[in-house]
């Protein structure tokens, strides 16, 4: 069974996002670069050298932003063989939305529209 080890949600302004999960939950909260899509990651626990939780059942996450492809918050899966998961996930009656991306030093992502409509994402570490 596949679990869910990522969440993200999409923001308008990158600063008032991080302000506010921090205030609100203690979060911390990391702005990346332009060349890492001026993403933001959200450690909502304590984590590992490698930004992963140490405790079972915490989920960090991050902020990416918003496009009118990409409005919604959704759920990033782990999959052991992206490109089996993808066929899975077709066979399955969902639709992958392009081709599988490589986020450095963490592995290969794609992003899929279920059969409701409802984005989410797999990523193949590596």
């Amino acid at each position: 069974m596949e679990s869910v080890v990522h969440f993200e949600m999409p923001c308008d302004d990158r600063g008032r996002v991080a302000k506010f999960y921090s205030e609100a939950f203690g979060w911390k909260m990391q702005k990346l670069g332009e060349e890492m899509g001026d993403y933001v990651i959200a450690t909502t626990g304590e984590s590992d050298e490698n930004g992963r939780p140490k405790e079972p059942g915490v989920t960090n996450g991050g902020f990416y932003p918003r496009t009118a492809d990409a409005p919604h918050p959704s759920v990033v899966i782990a999959v052991a063989d992206i490109v089996k998961a993808m066929a899975t996930v077709t066979k399955a009656g969902g639709t992958i939305l392009g081709e599988p991306q490589s986020i450095p030093g963490i592995g290969q992502f794609v992003s899929f529209l279920d059969t409701e409509g409802n984005r989410a994402s797999m990523l193949q570490g590596g």
